[in-house]
């Protein structure tokens, strides 16, 4: 496993679906929202949580299609269907690497560039936390669309149909996490959402990943 987690972030890099075009793609979202909205600070500040998660999400979406469509090219996702593993596992290892090259790195930028958006300053630590919390969700969740999806032919539309519902409640709550963190109220009860909606998708959505992989291999 420790195997697969290794070659899943080199060819996540060197396919140039890693944090580097994800973090472009963030920077962009953030850079063109001012020019939408005008520069008041006051209205970027009330609306800097939502359009950070919202950037966050989207740059989670642009490298979902390349989980499993590489491995289903060259056949190595036969190989490890016939492999003495679990592919529940390989699912969980694949989501991972798709965390640490495109999560983890938003997880990170997120802060960087709430100062662009005038982030008020007790948001900061909200919107880094609500993002570690549900930024796996979304990688769980992708790994799910992109199982369903898996050796079909521009499928990379559908499978944004799939996720993009799926993304909506781990959206909600962790925007307001970091809604009600900039604003000073009591984070618990959205935050305990948050986590409950992503210990849910990492424990049962590997599981369909891999019937929806067997399935799609037959």
């Amino acid at each position: 496993m420790r195997a697969l987690l290794v070659r899943d972030i080199r060819l996540a890099v060197r396919a140039g679906g890693g944090f580097g075009l994800a973090l472009a793609f963030f920077l962009i979202v953030v850079v063109l929202v001012p020019f939408a909205v005008g520069p008041q600070p006051d209205v970027l500040g009330e609306i800097a949580a939502g359009v950070l998660w919202l950037g966050a999400l989207l740059a989670c979406l642009l490298s979902l299609d390349r989980i499993f469509a590489l491995d289903y090219e060259d056949g190595s996702l036969d190989l490890l269907a016939t492999a003495p593993v679990p592919m529940e596992g390989v699912v969980a290892v694949k989501a991972l690497a798709h965390w640490l090259t495109t999560g983890l790195p938003l997880v990170l930028a997120a802060p960087v560039l709430g100062v662009l958006l005038h982030l008020p300053g007790p948001g900061f630590v909200w919107l880094t936390v609500s993002l570690a919390v549900g930024t796996p969700a979304l990688s769980v969740i992708g790994c799910f669309g992109a199982a369903l999806t898996v050796g079909l032919k521009r499928g990379g539309l559908l499978l944004s149909l799939i996720v993009l519902p799926l993304y909506v409640p781990v959206l909600i709550f962790g925007a307001e996490v970091a809604r009600r963190g900039a604003e000073g109220f009591a984070v618990g009860t959205p935050l305990a959402l948050l986590g409950g909606l992503a210990a849910g998708a990492v424990a049962l959505l590997p599981f369909a990943s891999a019937a929806a992989i067997r399935i799609n291999l037959r």
